[in-house]
């Protein structure tokens, strides 16, 4: 028999603005493909995917992936899949075209009614029971606005004729030609509609959908995020392959880090930023202002992490390029960046999404402070990196001030490979910041996932988070820097009161007049 840990892994990334395909063996990425697709904008604070054209670019990129690795169909043993989270898709059961577009976690259109939830004395009792705040980062009033506003959709949904879920069980249901509704435990757990904690980690909750208007029937089964979850039709790829991983892309990167022990902590740099820390077993109660959410749950058996999350990290970086036409391509923002010393006082405040953790301000909105007329285009671009550092600062110094200590951050996605906006994180935060020599380790968790659900298909059993969790361990391609705190404390002090300020401007700006 083969053995599970040299097997081919073909991992599925469905992030913000592209969809990969990675093909693994052990943690060494063999071959990939990628493709981006279209951001749709309605309206300011509205944004929404073709969930059509995601799943026809990731069917390329597998097809390509497995390709570039010379392999067969049936040399790859498994599939895990990763996903951007909180994103909501409603589709035919029947024909399976969805009804609407895909309505993005960064959309802001149903903040009106969680507002209205808040005032009306309910943010409590959902926080209690999911580990989130009333926030329309998450997916329940997405998924309810798009069942008001479809014709008939809502009176479809409550007679079954629809599904519902989140890009991993959009994707799920595709590659097994519909046989498979379902979502994993991680992914349950951001939609607001899910209650974690107790003997299933997350379970769908009738408070919850009754409250924020979504009938049972719509939803997705939930499991594990290892395991036998589905089958991959053979006519995707020409053999039949098991899906065995699904993880939301920050508790695979979490995993994928090696970050399996309580009190491990990682922050990936993409889209968005995203810290989260391993909290165990045990449904943590989250300091003030972060989540507390499920990491993944194996062999029936959860693990939870405190969250904190930026909506806008690389993002910034593209509207510098696209919005403001500094440069041609992203990576570029590095060396212009570093043609002055530091920011000259400007500050940049990258909540084009309004605010998210610790602050979860959506009317908060971007704002360059601090200009004179020698400020250049270069200052812009490094108060824009600073700007992004400054926020995963807040989100660590949250978790510190709930009594959780942090004592290095591991870093992943694709802008961590900026040493400017690493040095950054590192001297605002006064601690060392660890990149490890792979960077995909959101891929790569999902990689590791599934090749644990392989390993407990063939043995028919997993138990718990045994000794297949413990495999995963350290980091990545072993460490490729670490960015040491080079600030004095007074330097520090001055700059993040700066930021503050800067921060409270926003707020004041995005309030009602």
């Amino acid at each position: 028999m083969t053995d599970p840990a040299a097997s081919p892994i073909l991992a599925l990334d469905c992030g913000t603005t592209s969809v990969r395909a990675i093909v693994f063996e052990g943690d060494r990425a063999r071959a990939s493909a990628q493709r981006e697709f279209a951001q749709h904008f309605p309206a300011p604070g509205l944004v929404e995917h073709d969930a059509e054209e995601i799943w026809t670019a990731l069917h390329a990129c597998m097809k390509d992936a497995v390709e570039r690795a010379g392999l067969r169909a049936q040399d790859v043993a498994a599939i895990g899949i990763t996903n951007q989270r909180e994103t909501i898709v409603v589709w035919d059961r029947a024909s399976g075209r969805p009804i609407h577009r895909a309505i993005v976690w960064q959309d802001r259109r149903t903040a009106p009614v969680l507002e209205a939830l808040r005032a009306t004395g309910h943010e409590d009792a959902v926080r209690g029971a999911t580990g989130l705040t009333l926030d329309p980062y998450f997916s329940a009033s997405k998924l309810a606005w798009i069942l008001d506003h479809v014709e008939g959709a809502r009176a479809r949904a409550e007679c079954g004729e629809l599904a519902a879920g989140t890009i991993d069980a959009w994707v799920l249901w595709n590659l097994t030609n519909g046989a498979v509704h379902a979502t994993d435990a991680s992914n349950a757990s951001r939609t607001m509609l899910a209650r974690i904690g107790g003997p299933e980690g997350a379970a769908w909750d009738d408070a919850l959908c009754s409250l924020l208007r979504v009938p049972r029937a719509v939803l997705p089964a939930i499991v594990d995020s290892a395991g036998s979850l589905g089958v991959a039709d053979a006519k995707h790829l020409g053999a039949a392959i098991p899906v065995t991983g699904i993880a939301g892309d920050q508790q695979a990167a979490l995993f994928g880090q090696g970050a399996v022990a309580e009190g491990d902590a990682k922050c990936t740099f993409g889209t968005g930023c995203f810290l989260l820390a391993n909290a165990g077993p045990a449904r943590p109660d989250a300091p003030k202002g972060l989540l507390a959410t499920v990491a993944w749950r194996i062999g029936g058996v959860t693990t939870y992490a405190v969250e904190g999350g930026v909506f806008v990290g690389g993002s910034a970086v593209q509207w510098l390029r696209d919005g403001l036409g500094l440069f041609a391509r992203a990576p570029e923002v590095n060396a212009l960046a570093a043609e002055v010393a530091d920011s000259a006082g400007v500050v940049v405040v990258p909540a084009f999404a309004g605010l998210g953790a610790p602050r979860w301000d959506p009317a908060a909105r971007g704002a360059i402070l601090g200009l004179t007329r020698g400020s250049t285009r270069a200052h812009v671009a490094r108060a824009t990196l600073e700007g992004v550092a400054h926020e995963v600062v807040d989100l660590v110094e949250a978790i510190r001030a709930g009594g959780i200590e942090v004592h290095a951050l591991r870093v992943d996605g694709g802008a961590a490979a900026s040493d400017l906006l690493m040095q950054s994180c590192a001297d605002f935060a006064d601690m060392p910041v660890e990149r490890p020599g792979t960077l995909e380790t959101t891929a790569l968790g999902a990689a590791r996932l599934a090749r644990i659900g392989l390993e407990s298909a063939r043995r028919s059993t997993i138990a718990g988070q045994g000794s297949s969790v413990r495999l995963v361990v350290g980091l990545p391609g072993g460490l490729d820097r670490r960015f040491e705190p080079a600030l004095d404390a007074a330097t520090r002090a001055r700059i993040r009161a700066r930021w503050t300020r800067a921060v409270d401007t926003v707020c004041f700006f995005g309030s009602p007049a």
